[in-house]
């Protein structure tokens, strides 16, 4: 089975996170969280550990981790990484190249597929600035999970919805990133 090292970003829809490591967890694959200072304003470290069965690391500068150059280490051992919400902002750094927390790091250090399900208003999913970081992220290798459509926590309705956790699931395993190993 997979095991997937899942970035939580910092938007509405990172409660969604949850769901998909319960759905993850259950069809047999190990999950180990990142989350982001932006993802810790909408779920907490206690329910996606529990839920993933796995530290659930945030912080750079944990030297217990930064000891054995823990950033290098854990970027490469998961067989992909899911950014799950992918923000706006972290869509911008990663097409930067951009490296000034953990997530972002670890983004750049891996060898391993990346994987994006943006999540964001539909104002901002539709910027031109969003559609040439996510252009640029598609030139340099990563996968994108194309947004759903509909009504949104601001009000608005329209492209920019993390799809549901089980068509995130579907999207993963009909590329073959859920095959068994």
């Amino acid at each position: 089975m997979a095991h997937i090292l899942l970035i939580v970003g910092g938007g509405i829809a990172a409660y969604k996170s949850l769901e998909l490591v319960r759905l993850l967890k259950k069809a047999g694959h190990s999950v180990t969280p990142v989350l982001t200072h932006g993802g810790e304003h909408f779920v907490t470290a206690m329910s996606l550990g529990t839920l993933a069965q796995s530290a659930v690391h945030s912080s750079l500068w944990d030297l217990k981790d930064e000891v054995e150059i823990g950033h290098i280490q854990l970027s490469r051992s998961a067989d992909f990484i899911l950014v799950c919400p992918a923000t706006a902002d972290l869509l911008a750094k990663m097409a930067a190249g951009i490296c000034d927390d953990l997530a972002t790091t670890l983004l750049l250090a891996t060898d391993k597929p990346v994987v994006v399900a943006p999540a964001m208003n539909v104002r901002m999913w539709l910027h031109p600035a969003t559609a040439r970081n996510v252009q640029q992220l598609v030139g340099d290798g990563v996968q994108v999970i194309e947004p759903a459509e509909g009504d949104m926590a601001c009000g608005e309705h329209g492209p920019g919805r993390l799809p549901e956790p089980q068509a995130i699931m579907d999207w993963l395993s009909k590329n073959g990133l859920l095959a068994a190993k």
